[in-house]
């Protein structure tokens, strides 16, 4: 590990030779950095840094004794990207024929529409809007799609019944976030399963979910039971932006 230090060492001292000047030459042609050769070839960098750290270690350990060596421990790192590339492959026809059916879609203004009917106070509204949420992101992988389909139905009725545009974001955030770990709908829940497969050869989608879905559990109530107490205190959500909402005149 020490050795492979110093490779960083090395690559960090050269990295600083090259953009620290002014002319240095990992600067761009204008003499910045944000579109300098080093931010567009990071990608390039970063390989390089972790390759030779990696056969250093692999070298001084004695792993690594030939080219071969080196070769084949690269195929191995890529065995477990060719069961994601299998997996992603059926989990995006399932996307796609879950988006090209529009049942999230219809779901969710569905749900939207009792949700609205309850008519219910303030903290049940909010608890009920958590759940709702957290259902429509197991049916809808994207963040920004789930909110651009909700906000437009419950910022202006929140904002009505006297509540601010940010606490609708907020808790419209709570929910989200607790069944992102169970959401088979979520992009990386694909590279999840391979590399749970690393450690159990037979796990697939249920394990997973059944793994999580304590851990979903518990933040459900840790984070519901913080947004009641942020809302029963009154505390600011932000700069100038309260809990609760006036309308104009």
């Amino acid at each position: 590990l020490k050795r492979s230090f110093v490779v960083f060492l090395i690559w960090l001292v050269i990295i600083l030779i090259g953009i620290l000047p002014e002319n240095g030459v990992l600067r761009g042609t204008d003499g910045g950095i944000l579109s300098s050769p080093l931010i567009k070839g990071i990608i390039t960098f970063l390989f390089l840094i972790a390759a030779s750290a990696g056969i250093v270690y692999g070298v001084v350990v004695g792993k690594f004794k030939n080219d071969t060596d080196v070769a084949n421990g690269m195929a191995d790192s890529l065995k477990t990207l060719a069961a994601y590339i299998v997996l992603v492959f059926f989990a995006a026809q399932f996307v796609a024929y879950f988006k090209w059916s529009n049942l999230g879609i219809i779901m969710a203004v569905n749900g939207a529409d009792a949700l609205i009917a309850s008519n219910l106070g303030l903290i049940p509204l909010m608890i009920l809007f958590v759940l709702f949420s957290a259902s429509v992101n197991l049916i809808m992988g994207s963040a920004s799609a789930k909110w651009a389909l909700l906000a437009p139905v419950f910022i202006p009725i929140f904002m009505l019944l006297g509540y601010s545009p940010e606490l609708s974001q907020a808790v419209y955030r709570v929910g989200d976030s607790v069944t992102n770990i169970i959401s088979p709908m979520m992009s990386y829940f694909a590279l999840i399963i391979a590399y749970f497969q690393k450690y159990d050869k037979n796990a697939g989608l249920g394990t997973i979910i059944a793994t999580m879905l304590p851990y979903s559990i518990i933040f459900f109530i840790g984070w519901t039971l913080f947004l009641i107490a942020w809302i029963l205190l009154e505390i600011s959500l932000g700069p100038g932006v309260g809990i609760y909402y006036q309308l104009p005149g």
